[in-house]
């Protein structure tokens, strides 16, 4: 794979990259470069993970090294009880690592870090104290404000998220920062007060959000109706999908998007259709090839949203399948993470 082809693997279905020139700089210069993204270990993760799990795939196939920061402490600043971090970082870690294999990742180049492994070393602590000896208040806060529960009287705590995370790309020796779009803010904070610090701005990369499955467009962990969790069981799966928000004909729905943004990278990947079943007396199956396929015979009606759903549904099954199987025999573990 020559540098245009690596380049074009990991801009595909990403929303902006901060620069285009600096990736395409890093490709030449570099043979294996090192990417990572942090998820801080706080809501259950949902199906939506797996937009940014395709996209670190692409980087693995592109050649990179990836690390996955599990960001216990980040955690605790966005509201996380102290005493849950542990738990919670056990079950992301499983999560995590199945995702990537359920996708095929090569798990060679692919580590998983935990945050307060190095976080609360010397040097990280001075780094963060020279840190905020230049960062402004409002600059925190406008860094975090799409990013971490502030409200109207808001914790120090929220302020030290995007400090840390801007950090985290010096002390993990990265080249490039993944995070969904809503990250930016803390990307271009990082990108402008790094230098102030005598460390290179690094690459973000950010990708869009899949919209969840209720009207309002939110996959949020706190909601059950917007989201599939990692380890719902097939019949679960079936019937958050069947009350899922999907307008015939109207594009923006959260459905069709996993069925762009991951099925049918998938089936393209692999030199696959995307196969949905559908009854003879209603036309019988119906197969895609691209993203643009799928789309233009959803606004033009000929694709039924009940036969999406159900498409969707099949997909779905099978890529929970392997992290539903690492959670057997760990119940207990499920429930000291998220006790209800």
């Amino acid at each position: 794979m020559d540098v245009e082809e690596r380049f074009k693997l990991i801009k595909r279905n990403t929303q902006e990259i901060i620069s285009e020139e600096e990736l395409l700089k890093l490709l030449k210069e570099k043979e294996k470069p090192v990417v990572y993204l942090g998820t801080s270990v706080t809501g259950r993760p949902h199906i939506g993970y797996f937009t940014w799990a395709q996209k670190l795939n692409d980087f693995l196939n592109a050649g990179f090294k990836v690390k996955v920061l599990l960001a216990d402490l980040h955690g605790a600043l966005d509201n996380t009880p102290w005493p849950l971090l542990e738990k919670r970082y056990e079950y992301y870690s499983i999560v995590i690592k199945g995702m990537i294999e359920a996708l095929g990742g090569d798990l060679e180049n692919f580590e998983i870090v935990k945050g307060s492994d190095f976080q609360l070393s010397k040097e990280y602590v001075l780094d963060l104290y020279k840190m905020s000896s230049e960062v402004t208040v409002r600059n925190a806060e406008k860094a975090s404000s799409d990013v971490v529960k502030q409200g109207d009287n808001p914790k120090l705590s929220g302020l030290l998220y995007p400090l840390m995370q801007a950090l985290d790309e010096v002390h993990l020796d990265v080249d490039v920062q993944l995070g969904a779009i809503d990250q930016r803010k803390i990307f271009v904070l990082a990108r402008e007060f790094l230098p102030k610090l005598g460390e290179k701005p690094r690459v973000e990369v950010m990708i869009p959000f899949i919209r969840g499955l209720t009207p309002d467009g939110k996959m949020s962990s706190s909601n059950q109706a917007s989201k599939i969790d990692l380890i719902d069981d097939y019949e679960t799966i079936k019937n958050k999908l069947k009350k899922a928000y999907c307008e015939e004909g109207n594009i923006e729905n959260g459905v069709l998007d996993f069925a762009k943004l991951l099925i049918m990278t998938q089936k393209q990947d692999k030199g696959e259709e995307f196969i949905i079943d559908r009854p003879e007396k209603w036309g019988g199956p119906l197969k895609f090839k691209t993203q643009e396929d799928l789309q233009e015979a959803f606004a033009s009606k000929a694709l039924h949203p009940m036969d999406l759903k159900s498409g969707v549904a099949e997909e779905v099954n099978k890529l929970l399948e392997p992290i539903r199987k690492n959670f057997e025999g760990k119940e207990e573990l499920i429930k000291e993470a998220y006790p209800e």
